[in-house]
């Protein structure tokens, strides 16, 4: 029985999946969920994540949300090296994905919904919501640039998946603005992946090809 992943390929969060399950070897079934149309607020789909959010993994009868979780799952399930070689590089790798969840992706997220999805629904941006999440990310941003003057990953010198879940904003900061292209560092770290990475590459031009036909078709102009 083959590992389902639900989502909507313009998910940053499914991104972080595919792209991580593609470089660990790991074959998984994608089941499309439509975002836009309202179908992670099904009955069907809440039974699965009541907070009727994506991705979702089905592994049997085993049923994870929240895509760090799931991408641990998965290194557990391939015996994977990108969750760490050594108790202190798992710890290291968990630091830095706990990090992300905390003071990074949740900005980034925020972003995309006042200056994005807020449009879908005929409703302007709270600006003060807009600064404040800039602000947040421009600070973090800094922490980022600065660790990765030093290093060409986040932990030691390879991919892990503590990558994946710092890379998981860059889905959307062309679109939403965020501050990402003043730290250089951190944009080479983003063009290495890009680089290197043929699954990362390949969920880069998925996201853009939903999120960008998402808005034509919604005749919305950035």
């Amino acid at each position: 029985m083959s590992i389902k992943i639900y989502g909507d390929p313009g998910s940053g969060s499914l991104r972080r999946v595919t792209a991580a399950a593609s470089a660990m070897g790991v074959d998984i079934e994608r089941v499309n969920i439509d975002l836009f149309q309202g179908e992670s607020h099904s009955p069907e789909f809440l039974e699965l994540n009541p907070h009727g959010l994506s991705p979702v993994l089905v592994d049997g009868d085993f049923v994870l949300y929240e895509s760090a979780a799931i991408n641990l799952y998965l290194a557990e399930k391939a015996g994977s090296d990108l969750a760490g070689r050594s108790p202190r590089e798992r710890f290291e790798i968990l630091q830095w994905m706990f990090w992300s969840g905390e003071q990074w992706r949740v900005f980034a997220t925020l972003t995309f919904d006042e200056v994005l999805a807020k449009r879908f629904i005929g409703k302007p941006a709270d600006e003060s919501i807009v600064q404040l999440a800039a602000a947040k990310l421009r600070a973090a941003a800094a922490v980022l640039d600065a660790h990765l003057a030093k290093h060409d990953y986040m932990v030691g010198d390879r991919l892990t998946l503590a990558d994946f879940d710092i890379a998981g904003p860059f889905s959307q900061n062309e679109r939403t603005k965020i501050p990402l292209n003043a730290f250089p560092n951190l944009v080479a770290w983003q063009q290495r992946l890009l680089d290197t990475l043929p699954g990362w590459a390949a969920t880069k031009r998925e996201v853009d090809a939903r999120i960008d036909g998402a808005l034509e078709a919604a005749g919305i102009q950035l």
